[in-house]
């Protein structure tokens, strides 16, 4: 069936790709949709009505029970290296219903996750919980106003359906907006089971869509994957600089268009540990956070090991070409690394010994257990007082020396402590809230306390809103915090 209101304006370039990248599927049975949560600015930015969206004909796109004009259902077929080993994966409970074309002409995936079974679920139900899915709308839509790219989200329903893990838990469906989910694991896939046609063919799809520009370069592939490095060098330093961690970087989880994309086991670092993990299955701390850029590296080694072919007809003269474009990965990396950190800390310009400077205070954060961002927070507002961490002896001496730092630079004091609040988040989702109100809305139907997070969240760097409830820390447990896959 389908619905022609809501301003949907949906376009399917993606099926026009070989049938190896998709399956077309049937629209499952969902009982009884209620939508929970929708996001009116975003549906704005999309071009649909929100008052359709919220009306049961909405509301049974939303649930994938009907579907826009235009709309062709597909389930998206990938590989990926999960933990360092490969396997087939695919949309295992994701629809992809189209690309929406925006009021200013962007082109935007809308998928619906939790939909039901496709050809790629394998033993799964294909469906969702409510948890996960709120949770996925809650992070994702956080990192959205951090100024992290990130696929977003629209709507949760849940679907009037139990799901069943190992209790019965409430069925629901998020409805996810990306700017494409084409991922490492799709070129994996393609090389495995298909043809250098279709990674060919692929990679001219990934080109026109995210990387038009490069058209005219005289090797349009190498074009293609200097680009996903570029992308995926700023996207790790932006996580980095605000203290996530991801907790799943397999590489079906690195997107060619540099967005966030599966918040499954991801969470934010409260006290600053490099060694972080918070995921319950990464139990060698593959996935920490002072691995993140490592191992995006090598997410994109596996890129790179797909577009050889395309790259150049000399295999050994195209892996000369991969390797150098690879070792700028690193040197993308910690320049927009170091650049962030700078300005967390109200610097403008250049020194050789910044990079120590910045390491130092690191060290000491980590010594005496000091909160990432409220630290920076702190520093921001000078407030510099009240801890073992400021009491301490190195600490002044380093406060000292970075104060000098400051007064080594044309900018004024103002200048400087200006962009350390256009830098330094004074509210993150942290674990303990996020787990809170999940659990109101999970247990009890009271969504008012997610509502208010995630109008905290919307504005991460209004320094006018210090909301003492949001920013405290949570206590120090003797069971640390764990996350579990889900989304």
């Amino acid at each position: 069936m389908e619905k022609n209101d809501g301003g949907w304006n949906l376009e399917n370039s993606y099926a026009q790709l070989p049938e190896i990248f998709y399956a077309p599927l049937k629209l499952a049975t969902v009982s009884a949709p209620k939508l929970v949560i929708l996001n009116q600015p975003l549906a704005r930015y999309l071009g649909l009505d929100a008052e359709a969206l919220i009306g049961q004909a909405g509301i049974d796109i939303l649930a994938g029970r009907a579907l826009p004009t235009n709309a062709k259902p597909i389930a998206q077929a990938y590989a990926g290296h999960q933990f360092g080993y490969f396997t087939m994966l695919g949309d295992g409970r994701a629809m992809l219903i189209g690309e929406q074309i925006t009021p200013t002409g962007e082109r935007l995936d809308i998928q619906l996750k939790g939909s039901g079974r496709t050809p790629y679920s394998r033993s799964g139900d294909g469906k969702a919980a409510l948890g996960p899915m709120l949770r996925e709308y809650l992070i994702s839509e956080a990192m959205h106003y951090l100024g992290i790219p990130t696929t977003r989200s629209l709507a949760v329903i849940t679907t009037g359906d139990p799901v069943y893990r190992e209790t019965p838990l409430k069925g629901a469906i998020l409805t996810r907006v990306a700017a494409s989910h084409l991922r490492v694991g799709t070129f994996e896939y393609a090389a495995q089971w298909g043809t250098t046609a279709d990674v060919k063919a692929l990679a001219d799809y990934a080109i026109n869509r995210h990387f038009p520009w490069i058209q005219s370069k005289p090797n349009v592939y190498l074009g293609l994957f200097d680009e996903v490095i570029k992308a995926q060098a700023s996207l790790i330093a932006k996580w980095q600089r605000v203290g996530f961690i991801h907790g799943v970087m397999n590489t079906d989880n690195v997107t060619i268009s540099g967005e966030t994309i599966d918040y499954g086991p991801c969470a934010f670092m409260d006290r600053y540990d490099p060694e972080t993990v918070f995921s319950s299955i990464d139990l060698q701390g593959r996935y920490a956070y002072r691995n993140q850029p490592n191992i995006d590296l090598w997410n994109l080694a596996r890129l790179a090991e797909t577009l050889i072919p395309l790259i150049d007809e000399n295999q050994k003269e195209a892996i000369k070409i991969v390797e150098a474009s690879l070792q700028n990965f690193a040197l993308l990396y910690q320049a927009d690394w170091l650049q962030g950190m700078r300005a967390k800390l109200g610097i403008a310009n250049e020194e050789p010994q910044d990079e120590l400077l910045i390491a130092e205070l690191l060290g000491l954060m980590k010594r005496y257990q000091a909160d990432y961002t409220n630290t920076f927070v702190d520093l921001t507002l000078d407030r510099t007082s009240s801890s073992a961490l400021y009491e301490s002896e190195a600490f002044k001496d380093w406060h000292d020396r970075w104060k000098a730092r400051l007064e080594r630079q044309v900018q004024t004091n103002q200048d400087s402590k200006q962009l350390m609040k256009q830098t330094n988040p004074v509210v993150i989702p942290r674990n303990h809230q996020v787990e809170s109100v999940l659990q109101a809305a999970n247990d009890h139907d009271d969504f008012k306390p997610l509502q208010r997070l995630l109008e905290v969240l919307q504005a991460p760097y209004d320094y006018h809103l210090l909301n003492q409830e949001y920013m405290r820390v949570p206590e120090l447990s003797n069971s640390p915090y764990k996350t579990y896959c889900g989304t």
